[in-house]
């Protein structure tokens, strides 16, 4: 505030505006070149005070500040925050959205670039992963052997060191040998058969396939209501073979859950009578049902009488029927004899006249008539 009047009483102002030092005033001073001033300003943002705007109708100056909002510091008071972000881009043209584009795709390539370094490395450090478990292999494998020479040299080590005979280290060599001999050929046997297996799969695999093939050709040449009915069946047949597993695995379960019981049974004495009570009286139950069933079935008396004259009325038209036909049959019987007799009448007139085939016939016949 000093300063401030100081500088108005080392600069005094005439009554036409113009200082006695020939300085004018800051007000009437024309702007220097650096400070932009607005040509001409939008309506409606006329100056607070000024007659376009009257003190006290809004803006900054309108606005209430208090002095809470003025944060205190050890050198004073400081000036209200405000946002440092700065003025942005009015304007979203094509450079823009390119230069956008260019700065993702730049981040794109560097991203892209790190993971295909990445994948190099990984390359590499796979290659050379295989590597060392190869080597460790092979490695694996002279170990092993070189364990087996060490025990070899060690049974040898103990063996003289207790003065063991040679005939006897030829025996237990000649043992060795002998079941060594009979593993090898063991061994033999049973790729063989792993061979002549493996083959049989893979005949009875060609055979399954050419059976698929001969079924789809069968169904490609169906029409479409065989197609349709084929596809239906087929599904109601997984879903059958779907709940026969689903049974079977219940099944097991029941047969496991019946071992352990009867195994729990056979260790208790009392458990065991009370099975037997329980399947005998199982079967008077079923015995009871049997005899209420029979019961139910037997009606009145005169209900039975009338089942009786029935049956005895069917088994008279069967008694009848049967008489009927043996009648037909006994007709048909002497009407071939006739016929025979006849035939060997007229053979002995053309040729010589031998009864013998006509003595069997007729002995034939008369054991016949006998016996009806």
């Amino acid at each position: 505030m000093a300063s401030n009047h100081k500088s108005s009483a080392a600069h005094p102002v005439s009554r036409g505006g113009v200082g006695l030092t020939g300085r004018p005033p800051s007000g009437i001073r024309p702007l220097s070149g650096n400070i932009r001033v607005a040509t001409a300003m939008p309506p409606g943002t006329a100056r607070p005070g000024s007659r376009g705007c009257p003190i006290g109708t809004g803006g900054v100056l309108s606005s209430q500040i208090k002095v809470a909002h003025r944060p205190v510091t050890q050198q004073g008071l400081t000036g209200m925050k405000t946002g440092t972000k700065g003025p942005q881009r009015q304007i979203l043209d094509k450079s823009y959205y390119l230069g956008l584009l260019r700065s993702k795709i730049s981040e794109l390539t560097t991203e892209v670039n790190k993971l295909q370094k990445g994948i190099e490395m990984y390359n590499q450090e796979n290659s050379v992963y295989l590597s060392y478990e190869k080597r460790a292999e092979t490695l694996a494998v002279e170990i092993k052997e070189l364990q087996g020479q060490l025990a070899d040299y060690n049974m040898l080590v103990d063996k003289l060191n207790t003065n063991t005979e040679m005939e006897e280290v030829m025996n237990d060599y000649n043992m060795l040998k002998a079941q060594n001999d009979r593993e090898t050929q063991s061994l033999d046997v049973i790729f063989t058969e792993r061979q002549a297996k493996e083959k049989q799969i893979r005949s009875v695999e060609e055979e399954i396939e050419q059976e698929k093939q001969a079924t789809d050709d069968i169904i490609k040449n169906m029409s479409l209501e065989n197609q349709v009915k084929y596809l239906e069946m087929k599904t109601t047949n997984e879903k059958l073979l779907q709940e026969l597993d689903t049974l079977q695995q219940q099944l097991d379960s029941q047969n496991m859950k019946k071992e352990s019981l009867e195994a729990e049974i056979a260790h208790s004495q009392v458990k065991q009578e009370a099975v037997l009570l329980h399947e005998k009286l199982y079967e008077l139950e079923s015995h009871r049902d049997q005899m209420i069933a029979e019961d139910k079935s037997i009606g009145s008396p005169m209900e039975e009488r009338e089942k009786l004259l029935k049956q005895i009325k069917d088994d008279n038209q069967e008694i009848a029927s049967m008489e009927r036909q043996l009648t037909d049959t006994k007709e048909k019987i002497n009407q071939f004899i006739e016929e025979i007799r006849q035939l060997d009448m007229d053979l002995e007139e053309h040729q010589d006249p031998t009864n013998y085939g006509w003595k069997i016939i007729e002995k034939n016949t008369g054991s016949f008539k006998k016996q009806v």
